[in-house]
């Protein structure tokens, strides 16, 4: 298998895990953030034999989905009219998964609509990359804010993505500017060029949308 398929293939049993989520009734009002955690550490392994996470698993509600992934904020419980998002990172078989996929509790309706868009306005960036094949990561965070402008949100992080493969994806290179890992400003660098092995790179595109008020948002990411 290519390095190509082996993420997606990590990619697949991680949407399967979404689902084993939500079969399992984990998201819901009056739980809070670390509640939901746990349990979905305890199912991984049970159900997905995941022991490895490269990132810390993120559960968000509330106020706290304006928040992006660095952002430290106060326990919260979820509420009936919330919002949530989930942000993953589970290791299948030494090849990474980053996955995030967010839910409306209530039935308010642009927070649903939120929801959503965020799908929408992935595969909108997602095909504005395929037809570019010069793109830059700075070129394509631009065009991600555009996107989640144009449907009324602003875009809530300052980067949209940034590589993945196999674990751990980030280790240094000595003399490599980890600005051009992200989709991000600043780097400059075409998506597509080869990494310092000369292998092809591949990439997680991040859409965080958050209303303009600033009190709710919503999370999804998947590879590009």
């Amino acid at each position: 298998m290519t390095a190509r398929a082996k993420l997606e293939a990590a990619e697949a049993r991680g949407m399967a895990m979404f689902d084993a989520i939500e079969r399992a009734g984990l998201i819901a009002p009056g739980r809070s953030e670390s509640e939901v955690t746990a349990d979905i550490t305890r199912l991984a392994e049970r159900d997905f034999g995941v022991k490895r996470h490269w990132h810390k698993r993120l559960v968000r509600t509330g106020p706290n989905t304006v928040g992006a992934y660095y952002d430290e904020l106060p326990e919260r419980v979820i509420g009936p009219e919330d919002t949530v998002y989930l942000d993953l990172g589970p290791v299948f078989e030494e090849w990474e998964a980053d996955i995030g996929r967010s839910y409306a509790m209530g039935s308010d309706p642009d927070k649903n609509r939120l929801i959503a868009d965020l799908p929408r306005v992935f595969e909108t960036v997602k095909g504005h990359y395929l037809a570019t094949p010069d793109i830059t990561g700075e070129e394509l965070y631009r065009y991600t804010r555009r996107a989640a402008e144009a449907q009324g949100w602003l875009y809530g992080n300052t980067s949209a993505g940034h590589i993945v493969g196999e674990f751990p994806h980030a280790q240094r290179v000595p003399g490599t500017d980890r600005t051009q890992h992200g989709i991000r400003p600043g780097n400059t660098k075409r998506m597509r060029d080869p990494d310092a092995n000369g292998n092809a790179r591949h990439w997680i595109l991040e859409i965080h949308l958050v209303d303009k008020t600033r009190s709710y948002g919503g999370f999804y990411e998947r590879l590009l």
